[in-house]
């Protein structure tokens, strides 16, 4: 992974969350300045405070960070801009930390949003990078669907995967979504809803893919000493890691990034798997939560199905995933993706999660996942939060 430190001294001190909408009636930037205004208003801060801003959109070019800091009136010391797809948020946040560390801002604002319809997701996917749009939709393929479906597939064939055990993270996310306002499908399904929908990609089915939509979603980070004199208690950053084309020879990838740091993370957290009281993966498909859960050690390569099977991995259980509903049910804001399970672990760690609140949570594993090419996603980060610093003091 690379980083020898922590990140002691940083803190997660605000998070916004947009209204989803189904259409596109407003731009991308509509949806980002409103996540960054309510992150700022839940922090308690002005703009006036921030002088570090990390954006990730799909939507924005040409415009990018600085010009985003243009419309929203921002002065900026540091700036980033996510070209990582949905692993960007979580990259921003550590990129941020590391430069309030450095003493290069003092209040950064981590947002990622975008403005979709269906329609607009798959005219963007057709040209999303060179190897998809030159050797891929040139010749007709099933987007991502098309691509994530020759993942689960070969998992499937060579651990015996099966659907049923799949369907627990979609069936759970919608009852967690039921519990979200702000989830736009919050119609309980069950099993055999899930097993018999419509069939999209052989063997993905309506309930794996995610609804695009449009919205957005931000959180604030700062130095420690400075969070304190604010009204709430902040989140810390225990440990974070990414990583980009992992085993590049391979095509159809069933280990992904997470494998290569997710060790050192827990070190650099100083935790173990048990201490996490809840997870939200990257969920643009169930199989590749199951992954996530493999590859971040949960469970050993192959297990992800019979764990999901002996594990209740809802709000009322030993590791409860997705506790808003996540992508699957709550809707994929484009780039925005990546951050609505930092923000939702912020929220559950500051125990604002009303009806879906995990009882007692001081702990959260969140991660990313993004850039699909030619057959993989290319893309992963992950990070460790809790709302209490650990034994020794660090942050």
């Amino acid at each position: 992974m690379g980083n020898v430190h922590g990140y002691e001294g940083v803190a997660i001190v605000g998070y916004g969350e947009t209204d989803y909408h189904k259409t596109d009636s407003q731009p991308a930037v509509f949806y980002i300045a409103d996540a960054v205004s309510r992150a700022l208003n839940n922090a308690g801060m002005t703009p006036k405070e921030v002088d570090g801003l990390s954006v990730t959109s799909f939507q924005i070019p040409p415009d990018n960070t600085t010009t985003i800091a243009e419309h929203l009136g921002l002065s900026l010391r540091w700036a980033f801009h996510g070209v990582y797809g949905g692993a960007s948020g979580i990259i921003g946040i550590a990129q941020g930390a590391r430069a309030i560390q450095n003493g290069d801002a003092d209040v950064v604002v981590v947002v990622a949003g975008d403005a979709f319809n269906v329609a607009a997701h798959n005219t963007m996917m057709a040209q999303f990078n060179i190897p998809l749009r030159d050797y891929v939709s040139y010749y007709g393929f099933g987007g991502a669907n098309g691509i994530f479906a020759l993942v689960q597939q070969r998992h499937m064939y060579e651990f015996g995967t099966t659907r049923e055990q799949l369907g627990v993270l979609a069936v759970t996310q919608r009852f967690h979504a039921s519990l979200n306002p702000n989830a736009l499908l919050r119609t309980r399904i069950t099993l055999a809803d899930y097993l018999n929908a419509r069939l999209i990609a052989d063997p993905l089915r309506l309930y794996d893919c995610v609804m695009p939509c449009s919205g957005g979603d931000a959180v604030v980070i700062s130095s420690v000493e400075r969070a304190k004199k604010l009204l709430r208690d902040p989140i810390y950053i225990r440990g974070a890691g990414q990583y980009h084309n992992f085993r590049p020879k391979d095509l159809v990838v069933l280990s992904q990034g997470w494998l290569a740091y997710a060790d050192e993370m827990f070190e650099q957290a100083h935790m173990r798997r048990d201490d996490i009281d809840l997870l939200e993966l990257y969920d643009d498909y169930p199989i590749m939560e199951l992954i996530q859960l493999e590859d971040l050690g949960f469970c050993a390569k192959g297990d992800g199905g019979p764990f999901l099977e002996r594990t209740d991995v809802s709000i009322h259980g030993a590791l409860p995933i997705n506790t808003g509903g996540g992508q699957l049910s709550a809707g994929q804001c484009g780039a925005g993706g990546g951050m609505i399970g930092p923000v939702e672990a912020v929220r559950q760690l500051m125990h604002e999660a009303g009806g879906r609140q995990v009882p007692r949570a001081r702990t959260a594993l969140v991660s990313g996942f993004g850039m699909v090419a030619y057959g993989r996603g290319l893309s992963t980060s992950a990070m460790i939060l809790a709302n209490e610093m650990d034994d020794s003091g660090h942050s």
